[in-house]
């Protein structure tokens, strides 16, 4: 196989294998846990972000402070951008949005976000598998198992989110696959343009930490605000730390293997 077969082979196998596995466990999920399961995605986003896409962005970056910027611009511009998915639900003088007695989903907001976020990741995803075949074929190969078993436990809280959000478990699913497509798209772009691309990289890695903070902070906080009690605290953060750890476990094994 040529350098750019394997890295088409390796980015559809890797987003795809990667969304089929957390849809194994994502979609077979009782309606009833999906709220209780929320939290745990809360703990992959923040885990996603802050263990694995910041530290890569800042490493690669030349500046930090272009890094911070984007990752501030990035969480305006998401928060510009619910506003607008809100307007299009809402009626200037009657908005079930901001009704108390609305249903649970958020109409949409955050599995928007974490959308575009994701295809973010994906996108850079790709562009790391592409450097590494272009490197020699065996770094390839583990670089795409690496990612793909990093990605499965993100994934896992994208599906919650977006069944958070109202989405059906089959639109939800052809979401995440649709959106695990931007892998191949940032693979097959980084074949052929890489040397150029190689400075947009942190700033894509940051604008996926930066939806991956919002979503987590701005949308899903809040809902578990809404039970105080103690038993309820204590699940919800045994659930988000599950979450941080699930992600500081995937990417401590993955390196010590990669090594």
């Amino acid at each position: 196989m040529s350098v750019l077969e394997w890295i088409i082979a390796a980015s559809l196998l890797g987003g795809v294998l990667s969304v089929a596995c957390a849809a194994l466990f994502a979609l077979s999920a009782r309606a009833a846990w999906v709220p209780m399961l929320v939290s745990y995605a809360i703990g992959a986003l923040l885990g996603a972000a802050f263990l694995e896409l910041l530290p890569h962005a800042f490493e690669g970056a030349s500046s930090v402070r272009s890094v911070a910027a984007t990752i501030l611009g990035g969480i305006f511009g998401f928060f510009v951008l619910e506003k607008l998915v809100l307007w299009r639900h809402c009626h200037i003088e009657d908005c079930d949005a901001h009704d108390p007695h609305a249903d649970a989903h958020d109409h949409g907001r955050s599995g928007l976000l974490i959308l575009i976020g994701d295809s973010f990741h994906n996108f850079v995803d790709g562009i790391l598998v592409a450097a590494a075949f272009m490197e020699n074929t065996q770094l390839g190969i583990v670089t795409a198992l690496a990612i793909i078993a990093h990605e499965i436990p993100q994934e896992v809280g994208d599906f919650l989110i977006l069944l958070h959000s109202g989405y059906s478990r089959t639109r939800a699913f052809m979401l995440n696959l649709l959106s695990s497509f931007a892998m191949l798209a940032g693979g097959v772009l980084a074949y052929y343009f890489l040397q150029s691309m190689q400075e947009w990289v942190p700033s894509f890695v940051a604008l996926a930490a930066a939806s991956m903070i919002y979503v987590a902070v701005a949308d899903l906080i809040p809902g578990l605000h809404k039970r105080p009690e103690l038993r309820a605290t204590l699940s919800q953060s045994v659930l988000i730390a599950l979450g941080v750890a699930s992600i500081w476990l995937v990417g401590y094994l993955t390196r010590n293997y990669t090594a």
